[in-house]
């Protein structure tokens, strides 16, 4: 009688268990949303190294301390948010539009032309303003 009450908590609780999204996936939303503010940050910032600056800490964000790209030279504004937006999505279609944001804050950090920094700097903004769930 025990054993069949144990066994039957033990599937409630396991079912309970796949129905409760992972606590990562709401990191990985702030963690969007963190490196979207650092994103604006560089559309706004008045010279190129700030703009690098700050999409270098978007880009912190999305990849996560040990992902491809982080740059332990610069800030990680998503310290103690999880492991990087990126690697925290649960959904395939969220993780490939915070990939397609990070493609162009990259390509933001990848010019010293200010006004291209800008726009991508306001791309990656508006990828990550507007994200998949």
């Amino acid at each position: 009688m025990i054993y069949k009450a144990f066994l039957s908590l033990s599937m409630i609780l396991g079912a309970m268990l796949v129905s409760v999204p992972p606590a990562y996936a709401a990191g990985s939303a702030q963690e969007a949303a963190t490196a979207a503010q650092h994103a604006s940050f560089a559309a706004k910032s008045p010279t190129i190294q700030q703009v690098h600056m700050h999409l270098h800490h978007a880009v912190n964000c999305l990849v996560g301390p040990n992902g491809a790209g982080f740059d332990s030279g610069q800030a990680n504004p998503c310290a103690g948010q999880g492991n990087g937006a990126i690697p925290d999505a649960v959904a395939p279609a969220r993780k490939q539009h915070l990939e397609d944001a990070l493609a162009v804050a990259k390509s933001g950090l990848a010019t010293n032309d200010i006004e291209a920094a800008h726009q991508a700097a306001t791309d990656a903004y508006n990828l990550l303003s507007n994200p998949m769930e």
